[in-house]
């Protein structure tokens, strides 16, 4: 029997035609594209009001998620004159032309590019330069529960309660939770990233052994706040968005009453188009970062300045030495571990520092120990990093034995216009005189070697 090639859906007062509608995006449930479509139309209130008037970065699993996506922040240059789009400028200094989505045809439309889950940037198409949303994402280290992540999303909801702001709770659709906090648009991104990045130290502040703010993932435990997806540029998956797990996972709007007991398996693609939307009154709920921006100047006071930015950020001022604590020990230096220290006045590294206060002579630094940090595998696709890693491990099974659940980090990583994937392994449970030499990763893929596919 021939496929259909095309259907047809009518939603807004437009007709939106959904191409090869029989293509399988979630191989493992049997989920097609239109089935995707369809949710989509059912949700699409509560949809909108995580992305209208919005530019949104297209994320496309054109052959479903058992494949890579690739992002494309511009417009597609054949588009029908009903798509909207507004330019934004990046921190690169480029620009580019983005989709917005104000009603649920244009909502539709981007769906049928390949678009699963959503990825709204938290300004206004009519003011791109004040947020009106400050994301708190909470994420989950390997071999972390999902008990720690509920946990730790009580104590956001507290501190941001305690600093007269409203927070709106919704699970990823992975293995974390996102917190949203709607706000005045009378801050710039350096301000809401600062007041976020001030949220992230009071939580670990108050629960340290299960929350940290630490951006090195070598320095990670329990569930990270990652403050810096409030930079400029930076986009979280929206509520109600559909993720790329095997069973179509919904990133599901919650009440705080059900963040506790909460399953992010139980929001489906099946399931969630008959629940009600928790996320109703957000828009209504603008509030001042101004004692967030307090509670920071605190803790610049007391010490604490900036904290790393993304590696594809210029330097800011006032931001730590950006290199990792491995790396800055390798080169005999202080890394970013006390932020706010002048330079100058770091700690003084292999000389006798009563001799420098007497105004002797230094002596030559000594060598560091290497922090025990070792990439085994670089690849297109994860599970070709994960073979990769299994390959390192037989290798070295002595060492293997070793590790614990956290000392294995997966990284996805952005290249030009698609993810890629690094492992790293640190061996400091491994004895120094065991630890194996760090070696060609296998894979070894370079992402800056492949053509973009945007």
């Amino acid at each position: 029997m021939a496929k259909t090639q095309q259907v047809a859906l009518e939603v807004a007062g437009r007709e939106v035609i959904i191409t090869n509608p029989e293509k399988v995006y979630f191989p493992q449930a049997g989920y097609t594209k239109l089935d995707l479509a369809r949710y989509f139309v059912a949700v699409a209130d509560g949809a909108l009001r995580g992305i209208r008037n919005r530019p949104i970065v297209l994320k496309r699993y054109v052959n479903g998620i058992d494949n890579e996506p690739f992002f494309q922040k511009r417009a597609p240059d054949k588009h029908p004159d009903w798509i909207e789009t507004v330019e934004l400028r990046f921190p690169s200094g480029r620009t580019a032309r983005e989709i917005v989505v104000n009603d649920a045809a244009q909502l539709l439309w981007i769906v049928n590019l390949g678009c699963i889950d959503l990825n709204p940037h938290p300004v206004r198409a009519d003011d791109l330069d004040h947020p009106d949303e400050l994301r708190v994402d909470l994420d989950p280290g390997p071999g972390v529960g999902f008990d720690d992540v509920r946990r730790v999303a009580m104590v956001v909801r507290d501190v941001l309660q305690e600093h007269e702001l409203r927070g709106w709770p919704k699970t990823s659709g992975s293995r974390g939770i996102h917190v949203n906090v709607r706000i005045e648009r009378r801050w710039n991104f350096d301000q809401v990233r600062r007041a976020a990045l001030a949220i992230a130290r009071e939580v670990e502040r108050r629960v340290p052994d299960i929350a940290t703010s630490k951006w090195w993932k070598e320095e990670r435990h329990g569930v990270f706040l990652d403050y810096n997806q409030n930079a400029k540029d930076r986009t979280v998956a929206s509520a109600w968005s559909v993720r790329p797990m095997p069973d179509a996972r919904v990133s599901m709007p919650l009440t705080w009453d059900e963040v506790p007991a909460c399953d992010p398996a139980a929001f489906t693609i099946v399931t969630a188009p008959s629940r009600d939307d928790a996320s109703i009154g957000i828009d209504e709920s603008a509030g001042s970062l101004d004692k967030l921006l307090a509670l920071s100047a605190a803790q610049e006071a007391a010490g604490l300045g900036d904290a790393p930015w993304p590696p594809n950020y210029k330097k800011q001022e006032g931001e730590p030495p950006r290199v990792a604590p491995s790396r800055a020990k390798e080169r005999g230096r202080p890394g970013p571990l006390s932020p706010g220290v002048p330079p100058g006045d770091e700690p003084v590294i292999g000389r006798d520092a009563r001799s420098l206060r007497a105004g002797g002579p230094r002596s030559t630094p000594s060598r560091a120990k290497k922090h025990p940090l070792i990439t085994v595998a670089k690849a297109k696709h994860k599970q070709d990093a994960i073979e990769g890693l299994e390959r390192w491990k037989a290798r070295h099974q002595k060492a293997a034995a070793m590790l614990a659940v956290d000392d294995v980090l997966v990284d996805a990583m952005r290249g030009r216009s698609s993810t890629w994937t690094r492992i790293r392994v640190n061996l400091r449970h491994v004895p120094e005189n065991e630890r194996p030499a760090e070696e060609t990763p296998d894979p070894d893929y370079d992402p800056w070697k492949t053509r973009s596919n945007s």
